[in-house]
């Protein structure tokens, strides 16, 4: 599927989510909720590959995955990812799958991109995804987190971890915020306020 055209995250999960379409969990897989997933890169001879930290679409990396969106993401970021994964599968929580995590410059320009063509202006664009220079992506210090129940999980268990839910609107964005046991702050509305430098956040956007 990498060479279906992209839209911005939201717009393709509140169509998702609207039309009862987000992605079923695998087969033999019971309640594991929708997939949260970022939409593919643009079709072309130079569209992202798995070297550029893309992760298929609709259907997410195992969080031992031995893959460039993973590896290239600070270790104790990744640490804390599998070993929250670990906990969540071992309390009922079905599948733990990452659907985004370290990124290319080359492919965080292609979603910057297709977010501009989408909202047509800078300012709406950056609530959903940040420029190559400003996303916590690209500097392998965010992770994405789906299913739906997995992503609840690590929303109210994250912070045992030092894992924090980033923006309101991303509930599968998650980043090594405070020390493990620390109440997370609260998230901000979306990733445009990441440039007000709130308390308690590293001031990157996805």
């Amino acid at each position: 599927m990498g060479a279906v055209h992209r839209r911005t995250m939201i717009a393709a999960l509140a169509a998702a989510l609207a039309a009862g379409g987000c992605a079923a969990p695998p087969e033999g897989v019971e309640g594991g909720g929708a997939l949260l997933v970022l939409p593919g890169p643009v079709g072309g001879s130079d569209e992202p590959t798995e070297a550029d930290g893309y992760v298929p679409v609709g259907e997410g990396l195992e969080v031992d995955a031995d893959v460039p969106a993973l590896t290239g993401l600070d270790p104790k970021l990744l640490a804390a990812v599998r070993e929250a994964a670990a906990d969540a599968l071992d309390s009922g929580v079905d599948v733990v799958i990452v659907t985004g995590g370290w990124r290319s410059e080359r492919y965080q320009e292609h979603l910057w991109e297709e977010a501009l063509r989408e909202h047509g202006d800078e300012e709406e664009a950056r609530r959903w995804v940040a420029a190559p220079d400003a996303s916590s992506h690209v500097h392998g210090d965010a992770v994405d987190i789906g299913y739906t129940n997995a992503a609840d999980w690590f929303s109210r268990f994250g912070y045992e971890y030092g894992l924090c839910q980033t923006y309101a609107n991303e509930m599968w964005h998650y980043e090594l915020t405070v020390d493990p046991g620390e109440p997370c702050p609260p998230p901000l509305a979306d990733a445009s306020e990441e440039r007000g430098g709130a308390p308690g956040h590293k001031g990157r956007g996805r």
